[in-house]
C-alpha cells in the first residue's frame, strides 16, 4: 500500500507531531513523514523529528512576525515539493501561509486549532472559550486558506469545560483530544 507523504510544519514543542509520528511508527497511520520544518531554530519539534529519524530543517522566517518572507515561503514550497510531500500538516505552526504555499498545495494543507471553529479563531482559543463561559469547547482540523483559522472544517472533537478549569487544565485536555483527532483526519487523507 502506498503511504501518504507528509510534510509537517511547527513552531513549538511538537506534541501533535510526536502523536503523528508515533502512529506511523506503530503501523496505525499509513503515512510517511518526509520532512519536518520549523521557523524557530531551537523548536522542540525539530528534536522530535531527529528522534524519529525524519529529515528536518530550520527555515529562517525573515522580518515578519506573523508570516514568512515571500522568498522564504518560495523556499518552503521548493523543499516540500523536492521531498515529494502530498499533504502539509501544520502542527503548531504560528505563521499565516500565503499564495505560494496555497497555490502549490491546494486543499492539501491542514491545521489543527484548539477550539470548535468557527468559534474562537486565533491565539489562545482555550482562554477565549473560558472567558466566554462556554460549557463545551474542543479542537478542529481544517483546511488552510488565506485567512486565520477560517478554512473549511474537516473534523472536530468536543471537550467539556469543567467548573474548576483553569486555562492550563482546559488546554491540557484539548491537547489530548488534538493528539487523537489529528492522526484520524490524516488517515482519512491516506485512505482517499
Amino acid at each position: 500500500m502506498t503511504k501518504l507523504a507528509l510534510g509537517i510544519l511547527g513552531s513549538g514543542k511538537g506534541s501533535n507531531c510526536r502523536a503523528i509520528l508515533e502512529q506511523i511508527r506503530d503501523g496505525k497511520l499509513p503515512a510517511e513523514a518526509r520532512l519536518v520544518l520549523s521557523d524557530v531554530f531551537d523548536a522542540g519539534i525539530l528534536d522530535i523529528a531527529r528522534e524519529f529519524n525524519v529529515p528536518n530543517a530550520y527555515l529562517p522566517p525573515g522580518n515578519f512576525r506573523t508570516r514568512l518572507e515571500p522568498a522564504v515561503e518560495a523556499e518552503l514550497v521548493r523543499l516540500l515539493q523536492q521531498a515529494g510531500v502530498e499533504l502539509v500538516v501544520l502542527a503548531g505552526f504560528m505563521r499565516v501561509l500565503k499564495e505560494p504555499m496555497l497555490a502549490a498545495f491546494p486543499r492539501r494543507i491542514i491545521n489543527i486549532h484548539p477550539s470548535l471553529l468557527p468559534k474562537f479563531p486565533g491565539i489562545e482559543a482555550w482562554k477565549q472559550a473560558l472567558a466566554a463561559g462556554e460549557k463545551i469547547t474542543g479542537c478542529s482540523v481544517h483546511y488552510v486558506d488565506a485567512g486565520i483559522d477560517s478554512g473549511e472544517v474537516i473534523g472536530q472533537r468536543k471537550v467539556p469545560v469543567l467548573g474548576d478549569d483553569t486555562p492550563e487544565s482546559l488546554h491540557a485536555r484539548i491537547q489530548i483530544a488534538e493528539r487523537e483527532l489529528y492522526p484520524e483526519v490524516i488517515a482519512q487523507f491516506a485512505a482517499a
